[in-house]
């Protein structure tokens, strides 16, 4: 890191292109046709870097696509032209910076040239094309995120404005079907934490218990019509809610908690509000956010299955009626090696996979 103040990633990536890449495009390259912006990966394109994030892989950069025969034709020139030209600092951070582990690695500014369909199929593991339900079912929320997140600076050419605007949130349908699928996850597994602490297992009901914090926020950040990012920026994501002040002190409550009746009852007070979340939508008739026992065994829960019926009596696609209650990717792939192969996982889906 430098000694530099620390400016967020988005407005240095504003100012190389308003200081530098612009006025060097307009004099080699006089009406052409770009879109400047940062997207893509990169805790700097959800807002959330840091000046912890400056210590590798960080720095002024911007990604600039262009027509598909124009980047094959100029990203050559274009690649020297910013090699060359562009200055040596901005606000103190170098322009110019090794990616990698690699000390003595290439050194190299950090303006990308791409073409949108390469970029796009590259980010979401093919083209855009008429995207269906399977195709929405195949992105992982975090890849939606960094195509959506971050900003334009310039579009020239409106393709990179209506792409984003085109995936800025599910279609209807997959929506809903996305909620039934994560109010399934807590259906699933919200008695197991009574259970565990029944035999005397309060590690295997506290386990149950954060993974159902887990789930509830994810699913809070469906119901507010949010992508959630990959696990380290999770609860940073989920804080920026309208319903975060109120839930927060029940989930911490439950993952504080050191015996069952504790972790219940900070539980129950967190199913009720988002129980209360759901109905606020207005997506399916209102359901009764009240907890219950779990049958006659003395566990309180939401009996969360309610608003997967609820929610699933909603969804007339024919596709997404006749697939099981497992939803996106990520809601049945936790691993990261799987979840940076989009390709592989969009070909799983639309072959009618989980």
């Amino acid at each position: 890191m430098t000694s530099a103040p620390f400016v967020p990633g988005l407005e240095l990536a504003r100012l190389l292109h308003e200081e530098a890449v612009r006025p060097l495009l307009a004099a080699a390259h006089p009406g052409l046709r770009y879109a400047a912006a940062l997207v893509g990966p990169g805790s700097e394109v959800l807002g959330l870097d840091t000046p912890r994030s400056t210590d590798h892989d960080w720095g002024p950069r911007l990604d600039l696509f262009l027509p598909a025969e124009d980047a094959a034709r100029l990203r050559p020139a274009l690649t020297r032209l910013f090699a060359d030209r562009l200055p040596d600092t901005l606000r103190g951070r170098p322009t110019r910076y090794r990616t990698g582990d690699d000390p003595d690695g290439p050194v190299t500014p950090h303006v990308a040239v791409h073409d949108l369909t390469g970029w796009l199929t590259d980010r979401l593991g093919g083209p855009l094309g008429d995207l269906g339900p399977a195709e929405w079912l195949g992105f992982p929320q975090q890849r939606l995120a960094e195509v959506t997140g971050g900003a334009v600076l310039h579009d020239g050419t409106g393709e990179l404005t209506a792409v984003r605007a085109a995936l800025a949130w599910y279609p209807d349908q997959v929506w809903r079907h996305l909620l039934a699928c994560q109010w399934q996850r807590i259906a699933q597994e919200e008695a197991f934490t009574g259970r565990c602490a029944e035999v005397g297992d309060e590690l295997g009901s506290a386990v149950t218990a954060g993974r159902l914090v887990r789930d509830l926020m994810r699913l809070c950040l469906l119901l507010e019509r949010r992508y959630a990012p990959y696990g380290k920026w999770l609860g940073s994501a989920f804080a920026r809610l309208a319903v975060a002040p109120r839930l927060t002190p029940s989930l911490r409550g439950a993952l504080a908690a050191g015996t069952y009746p504790e972790r219940e009852r900070h539980l129950c007070a967190a199913y009720e509000t988002v129980a209360a979340l759901h109905n606020a939508t207005g997506l399916t008739p209102p359901v009764d956010p009240a907890t219950r026992p779990y049958h006659s065994r003395p566990y309180r829960v939401l009996r969360a299955d309610r608003f997967v019926r609820a929610l699933a009596a909603t969804v007339t696609d024919p596709l997404l009626r006749s697939r099981p209650l497992t939803g996106g990717v990520d809601q049945w792939v936790d691993s990261t090696d799987a979840l940076t192969r989009p390709a592989l996982l969009r070909a799983r889906c639309s072959g009618g996979g989980p």
